[in-house]
């Protein structure tokens, strides 16, 4: 560890640090990249955890939509005619691929395969 990175733990808001700790875990996932750096019509890969999972109807079709944050970041995952999926619950880690489209400015990934990971501590 440098005199730099201690430095910045030392001044560094939790949010910061937990930030960090997203960037790192997900440039450790295989073939993952950075949700900062996600093009619009084009396959990805990304990986981090939930932050929120909510049922949001579209036109009339149930559809479940998850935030990814991996602490560059945040893209929406979308499952559509779904009304839950086991462990897709906020806080969990996932990895996620798919074409991302963006949707109001936003990054979003519409019926994603996805991978459950591990959480923090397991």
């Amino acid at each position: 560890m440098t005199l730099r990175d201690t430095l910045h733990k030392a001044v560094a808001s939790q949010a910061e640090l937990e930030a960090d700790e997203e960037r790192a875990h997900a440039l450790r996932s295989a073939g993952c990249v950075p949700v900062s750096s996600v093009a619009d019509r084009r396959r990805a890969s990304v990986s981090g955890v939930l932050r929120s999972v909510t049922l949001r109807p579209r036109d009339g079709v149930p559809a479940l939509e998850a935030e990814l944050y991996d602490g560059s970041g945040t893209v929406d995952l979308v499952w559509l005619g779904r009304r839950s999926i086991g462990g897709v619950e906020p806080g969990r880690r996932l990895r996620a691929e798919g074409l991302v489209c963006s949707l109001e400015g936003r990054p979003t990934i519409y019926n994603p395969r996805y991978e459950l990971r591990p959480r923090s501590g397991e």
